[in-house]
């Protein structure tokens, strides 16, 4: 590659202007202004409260981007990039709702200014840059653990799928989602197999979310919800305790305490199923900055399947099974350690 071409493509990934003035047109609603039939310079700064000057300069870059389209008489377009940021008239956009700069994922982006902290210390930059950690903050603000339950419910479409067609069911009687969240991935195996009769544990703040998705989905009937915290006794007695995105997110201890008390919960004929996105060929392609992402969020990390093995021996567990697919997603299934199953 030419010094010139090289340092074109060094320039481009470092640049900040853009990713600013993408989150800059989603909070001021430009793409869905524009979509709407607002197209004229002078009527988007007036709906926007913008100065008309700067608002030009900031559509002109986004036009060069692709984000918007300009015709020859001055009139803004929308593009396939700007439409799917546009409003889903429900307000479970969950890519656009990362990008609003006065919302959570706006803060979560800004962490990253304190990675040098943890690449020294291994440990999450959050509260260095915010004065409190990322779970802290999930807590305190009902909209911010909204907004999180709606991010991971979006990305179910990674794991539940074919956790509800290549995991073997048939024997299962009851399953709990150990950090569920409002039950994405519960609902798709409710309705796929019914026979089934599930749990979801999760943090308070999730409980109406779920309650709620269950009742309109037609499953209460066969799904609890229960407040908690899966650092602290699970309910007891499933046949399959099912722990989905959320090792990734822990540090080792951590991860040892949650594997820990879904074995305790699971006693000697339970199993614990470890469900996740894990770094492969296709998936570093495509997400090579998730491992990051979650070290300066939270501290946590991704895991091969070995070191998912490690983590279960040392509490007790036994990896019985695995299965990894070639975009990354990882099911391993863990019994007692001993049992006839782990053998």
């Amino acid at each position: 590659m030419a010094a010139e071409d090289s340092s074109a493509s060094l320039m481009k990934m470092i640049d900040l202007v853009t990713p600013f003035a993408v989150r800059c047109a989603v909070t001021l609603g430009l793409p869905d202004l524009i979509a709407s039939g607002t197209t004229e310079l002078a009527d988007l700064a007036a709906k926007t409260g913008t100065d008309s000057d700067a608002l030009r300069r900031l559509l002109r870059h986004l036009v060069g981007v692709g984000l918007f389209t300009r015709s020859s008489s001055g009139s803004y377009g929308t593009t396939d990039l700007s439409d799917l940021l546009l409003d889903d008239g429900e307000g479970r956009n969950w890519l656009r709702a990362w990008l609003d700069l006065e919302g959570p994922g706006a803060k979560m982006d800004m962490a990253f200014s304190g990675m040098l902290h943890s690449i020294r210390t291994a440990g999450p930059s959050y509260a260095q840059v915010h004065g409190r950690s990322f779970w802290d903050d999930v807590a305190a603000a009902p909209a911010f653990s909204e907004f999180f339950n709606d991010v991971m419910a979006a990305h179910t479409w990674q794991t539940a799928p074919q956790l509800a067609s290549e995991y073997d069911w048939a024997p299962v009687r009851r399953v709990v989602d150990v950090g569920g969240g409002t039950g994405a991935l519960l609902r798709v195996l409710l309705r796929a197999h019914p026979h089934l009769h599930g749990t979801v544990v999760d943090l308070p703040s999730a409980i109406p979310g779920a309650r709620s998705a269950f009742a309109q989905a037609g499953l209460a009937d066969r799904a609890e919800v229960v407040a908690g915290s899966f650092f602290d006794p699970l309910p007891p007695g499933a046949d399959v305790y099912v722990v989905s995105r959320v090792l990734t997110d822990w540090d080792d201890h951590s991860a040892r305490t949650i594997l820990r008390r879904c074995a305790q919960a699971a006693g000697d004929n339970g199993k614990v199923l470890i469900v996740e996105v894990l770094p492969g060929v296709e998936h570093a392609k495509k997400n090579s900055s998730f491992d990051l992402q979650m070290l300066v969020l939270l501290g946590g990390r991704e895991r091969t399947v070995a070191d998912f093995g490690a983590l279960a021996r040392e509490v007790g567990l036994s990896v019985s099974w695995s299965r990894t697919w070639d975009d990354g997603l990882t099911f391993v299934e863990c019994v007692p350690a001993g049992s006839a199953a782990a053998s």
